[in-house]
């Protein structure tokens, strides 16, 4: 146990000294909640305030960008540098692997949200969440569902690369139609029905819910379920050093 938190310890340094890995998951989200609140803090046509209804969307963003997009890349460039190749030959079991990589990631995803609800709350009079249980419950189902979903790109994946190209290319489609970056009650039926069928989609709708006390669906939280498991078997099914 204490070589696996030697390990999770070791990669979260190491995420953190990447500049664009501290990048992505600390000061971009903050860029976009400027960017998202430049005009005011106008509510919704749902009569949420716009900073209520963006901090739980940049969550999902910030688990999004952290697992589809760092950890696959990390994972990647570990194979493609010959580390995974040394650590086959130790006691290290592709399970431990996974974990230790899945738990130091969401660390920085953590951090990052943590940031945003700090700076909306400090400038922007963001509003506790009405049901922090659900909203910890959505954030960590999120982080396994597409922390998963990451773990898989990473097992697959031959390089650093071509993890960061197919990561950014699901990530940055998911975030627009998934509503982590515009609202759902802003988009057309059909946008809503396309990102409805993403891993992504679930994330915004139960942290939101959360966020707003309304209770969460069982069938979004069963969703996000049955994705880790899944998409985590595929992964260590198809994983190689």
């Amino acid at each position: 146990m204490k070589g696996f938190a030697t390990v999770v310890a070791v990669e979260l340094k190491l995420g953190l000294r990447e500049p664009m890995s501290a990048f992505f998951a600390l000061a971009f989200p903050l860029i976009m909640l400027w960017v998202k609140l430049r005009g005011g803090n106008k509510p919704l046509s749902s009569g949420v305030p716009l900073v209520d209804a963006t901090v739980p969307m940049l969550a999902a963003f910030v688990i999004g960008l952290a697992a589809l997009v760092i950890l696959p890349a990390t994972l990647a460039q570990y194979r493609e540098r010959g580390v995974l190749r040394r650590l086959g030959a130790t006691p290290a079991a592709p399970a431990m692997l996974f974990g230790a990589q899945w738990i130091a990631h969401m660390l920085l995803a953590a951090a990052g949200t943590a940031v945003i609800v700090l700076v909306a709350a400090l400038f922007y009079g963001l509003a506790a969440p009405a049901d922090l249980t659900g909203v910890l419950l959505g954030w960590l189902l999120g982080a396994l569902s597409l922390g998963s979903v990451g773990l898989l790109l990473g097992a697959l994946v031959p390089s650093g690369r071509a993890a960061t190209v197919i990561g950014l290319g699901l990530f940055f489609p998911m975030v627009f139609l998934s509503g982590a970056i515009i609202p759902r009650e802003t988009m057309s039926g059909s946008m809503r029905a396309i990102g409805d069928l993403t891993p992504m989609a679930p994330v915004v709708e139960a942290v939101r819910d959360g966020w707003a006390g309304t209770p969460g669906s069982a069938v979004t939280l069963g969703v996000m379920v049955a994705i880790a498991v899944v998409a985590g078997g595929v992964a260590l099914r198809a994983y190689r050093w």
